[in-house]
């Protein structure tokens, strides 16, 4: 009886067997692996494209962001300076306002100032007449003689100057 091998090499299997995992190797390099490649080169690929879209747009972002804070600070200067140019209306329109209203009011004082001073000498000569007219009757009462007008009127023309000298 024949002790068989338990392990052994047949030189044809061996060799079969090479050949054959040449030929798998080959057929999976060709039909597995290139396409699987090609798949992941395409997924690549696209990762590639939307990272760089995504900086891209992250970039555009942050221009308009600046642009943004841009505008709204030059809208929040603006409003400021509206409010200022406002203010300062108001303010030039509150002293017109005042200076008309102090010009108005020197005026009803110098009219009514007038009006004193010519009421005073609508009194004084009213005054003037009835004391005229009072030294004309205590002075015909006195002289007890008939003053022709001219005389008259000197005489009160010359009580007028006394009474004005004294008040």
């Amino acid at each position: 009886m024949g002790t068989q091998e338990l392990v052994g090499i047949v030189p044809w299997t061996f060799i079969f067997q090479i050949c054959n995992l040449f030929i798998q190797l080959w057929l999976i390099k060709k039909f597995l692996f290139k396409p699987i490649n090609e798949v992941l080169e395409k997924r690549r690929q696209l990762t590639d494209n939307e990272l760089k879209g995504a900086r891209e747009a992250k970039a555009k972002a942050e221009e308009m962001k600046k642009e943004y804070e841009t505008s709204l600070s030059s809208a929040q200067a603006e409003a400021a300076d509206i409010v200022a140019n406002a203010q300062k209306d108001a303010i030039n329109k509150a002293d017109t306002i005042v200076k008309e209203a102090e010009k108005q009011a020197a005026g009803l004082i110098s009219r009514a100032e007038a009006d004193i001073e010519q009421e005073k000498k609508k009194a004084i000569n009213e005054a003037k007449d009835t004391i005229g007219g009072l030294a004309m009757d205590i002075a015909g009462k006195v002289v007890e003689k008939e003053i022709n007008e001219n005389d008259h009127k000197k005489l009160i023309d010359e009580f007028i100057n006394n009474v004005g000298e004294a008040s």
